[in-house]
């Protein structure tokens, strides 16, 4: 496949660099699905991975969270940790959501399963991210009580997303928080995802939902048999309908 050459150049911003990986890769037993995937994320953005069914998106989130093989490097506020287990990778400031539903203890209340996501934090540490959680998802604060199995899908899923937080976490990793979601939890995604931002956390978000993912990320790469082939900003997030053709693209080239 030939490289679509529609790249943007960010070498201007001033925000500091959180996290950046160097010739990602993915593989399952032998067969390698992700190969030579850089990318960076500053203070305060979000990058979103955009691509068709197949193109290596979740793989590629898991080999960064440690879940899946791979290699590369990852440097998090300067420190490498690329080669480091899925728990060190997470306590070393990466928090990861995958994909599949039910990332929480369904027998558990919502307020259990968040203070599980606190529990290494510093006591008074603790007490300020529970209250920032809740305030990023004030029906998980109305519910506190309630047992997690019982929550809606897009309660499940800011509730997985407040566990994610409980580290207070410098990256925090999504993939597709979208998906199967009434169009009224986009809003409140949109509007938590906003507020993460402006407190300088990166995101790394891989979508299909190109219209959610204009309405929340900052810049995009589309992935495409298991390296980026095109990369863009905002302004192109904006127009889903031309970022679609573009996307549909790669799935036929």
């Amino acid at each position: 496949m030939t490289a679509m050459s529609k790249v943007v150049d960010f070498e201007t911003d001033t925000r500091p660099v959180v996290m950046s990986c160097k010739g990602i890769s993915a593989r399952y037993s032998r067969i390698t699905v992700v190969s030579g995937v850089d990318l960076t994320l500053r203070a305060g953005e979000m990058l979103a991975v955009l691509g068709p069914n197949g193109a290596g998106k979740s793989s590629m989130l898991g080999s960064i969270a440690g879940i899946v093989n791979g290699g590369g490097d990852v440097i998090v506020r300067e420190r490498s940790i690329g080669k480091m287990s899925a728990h060190a990778k997470a306590a070393n400031g990466i928090a990861f959501v995958p994909e599949q539903r039910g990332n929480i203890f369904p027998t558990m209340s919502v307020r259990e399963n968040i203070d599980v996501g606190l529990r290494l934090l510093p006591q008074q540490a603790r007490e300020e991210q529970r209250e920032f959680i809740l305030s990023l998802f004030p029906i998980l604060k109305q519910r506190d009580q309630a047992m997690a199995g019982v929550l809606s899908g897009g309660e499940q899923q800011m509730l997985a997303i407040g566990l994610a937080l409980g580290r207070n976490p410098d990256v925090l990793i999504l993939d597709e928080p979208s998906q199967g979601l009434a169009p009224a939890v986009f809003d409140i995604l949109e509007r938590a995802f906003d507020i993460l931002k402006s407190r300088g956390l990166a995101l790394l978000l891989a979508e299909q939902n190109v219209p959610f993912a204009g309405r929340v990320a900052d810049r995009y790469v589309i992935l495409s048999y298991g390296q980026i082939v095109r990369s863009g900003g905002k302004e192109e997030l904006e127009n889903p309908e031309e970022l679609a053709d573009a996307f549909m693209g790669t799935a036929n080239g």
